[in-house]
């Protein structure tokens, strides 16, 4: 089964969010399964591409309303990230450093539509099923069948996996010009509240969308930025499948980022010199519990609301606990938490901006995680924390439920509080500055946490289940 995967985004090539950790892991874990999958992204002018050699394996000229595009799809010589890495380079619109912000982003997407299904479409490379990432490839399934341009591959399924419902991609219809000839009844079908939108067309003309967990794609039918009536007359050719992990990438006994390995015999030992070596670095005290937030610094992750519940934390603990935060964003909450930083030396410090390999040391050395996101569809962070044995203290929302069940529980290992208040997030941190003085029960719940199964082999295992659904005969 020869399956395309369509993003934006593809770990290690470029990342923005997790759509590229899930899409740099998926097919790896889908091909060891026995599947052919492939990844076609556009092309980047960044690290992965300058260093690693390609091949133009074909070109060709799209249009773009009257625009003549040339394009090259080049391949990785090597396939040395367990799949074969396509990207679709145009001279002036695919060939810049950043993934995303530039002003003619709407074409640059459109044009990398375009440019795949004419690969596709002229070079006889016909997949048996095209997997669709988020609106950055919406319109391809609406394209396949109803363009009178791809009718040759009009029987080819769809899948469409929404990473993020908040993000459509709507654009007016004045530049509808853009799209090739379609079938004048079929417009309608790009339509939501006016506009053409992407995401909304993806779903109503993929064969089945999935949604990157089980909660999540409930939630959708309240709150998907406009699109919920949608999704809950859609709703039953919806599937949620919670993401995987990378378990070779994120291995704590392999791990070349971090200080030092360890596994659940030698974790108490391990985790403690991980943390040692980071509040050394950010000078924090060693013997502290040390709470961390990572991500981006906005409203969407709950990141407003730290500043606040960390202040009310030191002010009643004093030197007894320790925060690093490790995130950029919205400049106001980055100031925020840089003024906490001054206020409490020695007890709070920020790290502005991202650093993957600082990423792995602080999920290694923190004792907890601190989620307390607004909208989580699945989240990959508190996934990477388990799997270090550091406890996640999450929202209840999205992937978060499906994935984190509070230590109070039978069989939980996390903790978990219902609002989005910075008095839930102070409750969360004093359950778990209570149960930090509990070394014999915090290990336990590091070794059940290290225990569990989040790997992509599960995951890949479901997709690869809907993928046959779709055609009995593949």
């Amino acid at each position: 089964m020869k399956i395309f995967h369509l993003s934006a985004e593809c770990y290690p090539v470029a990342k923005v969010g997790g759509l590229a950790d899930v899409v740099g892991a998926l097919p790896k874990y889908q091909n060891l399964a026995g599947l052919q999958a492939a990844v076609v992204m556009p092309y980047y002018d960044r690290k992965f591409t300058q260093e690693n050699e390609f091949d133009v394996v074909f070109t060709a000229v799209t249009l773009l309303n009257t625009r003549r595009l040339y394009f090259e799809i080049l391949k990785e010589k090597t396939d040395k990230l367990g799949f074969e890495l396509f990207l679709v380079r145009i001279p002036g619109l695919l060939d810049r450093e950043n993934v995303y912000s530039y002003p003619d982003e709407r074409e640059q997407f459109i044009a990398f539509q375009l440019a795949f299904l004419d690969w596709i479409s002229y070079s006889q490379q016909t997949p048996d099923v095209i997997h669709c990432h988020d609106h950055h490839s919406g319109l391809v399934p609406f394209l396949l069948y109803h363009s009178k341009l791809y009718r040759r591959l009009a029987n080819v399924p769809t899948v469409f996996t929404i990473h993020n419902g908040q993000y459509h991609g709507a654009f007016g219809w004045e530049h509808f010009q853009y799209l090739p000839e379609v079938d004048p009844a079929s417009t309608g079908l790009l339509d939501w509240a006016g506009g053409i939108n992407p995401l909304a067309a993806a779903v109503k003309c993929s064969w089945l969308y999935t949604t990157v967990s089980p909660t999540y794609l409930r939630e959708l039918t309240i709150n998907s930025n406009g699109l919920e009536y949608l999704f809950y007359i859609e709703r039953a050719k919806g599937h949620g499948i919670i993401n995987g992990i990378d378990t070779e990438v994120w291995n704590p006994l392999k791990d070349p980022m971090i200080p030092s390995h360890f596994n659940t015999k030698t974790l108490a030992k391990g985790k403690q010199l991980n943390k040692e070596v980071l509040c050394t670095r950010f000078g924090l005290d060693p013997s502290k519990p040390l709470f961390t937030f990572i991500g981006r610094l906005v409203i969407e992750k709950g990141a407003d609301l730290l500043p606040e519940a960390i202040d009310r934390t030191l002010a009643q603990y004093g030197d007894e606990v320790n925060f690093f935060i490790l995130g950029s964003g919205d400049k106001d909450m980055e100031l925020a938490l840089l003024e906490l930083k001054a206020k409490y030396p020695g007890r709070c410090n920020v790290f502005i901006g991202y650093d993957e390999s600082l990423a792995h040391v602080v999920y290694a050395g923190a004792d907890f995680l601190m989620m307390p996101s607004r909208v989580e569809p699945c989240g990959l962070n508190q996934l990477y924390s388990l799997r270090y044995g550091t406890m996640p203290l999450v929202r209840s929302t999205g992937g978060l439920i499906d994935s984190v069940i509070d230590f109070g529980d039978e069989g939980g290992y996390g903790i978990r509080f219902n609002q989005v208040s910075v008095d839930d997030i102070c409750h969360a941190i004093n359950r778990a500055a209570a149960l930090y003085q509990n070394q014999p029960q915090l290990q336990i719940l590091r070794k059940r946490m290290m225990a569990l199964d989040f790997s992509w082999d599960r995951s890949a295992k479901e997709y690869i289940n809907l993928y046959e659904s779709l055609n009995p005969l593949i």
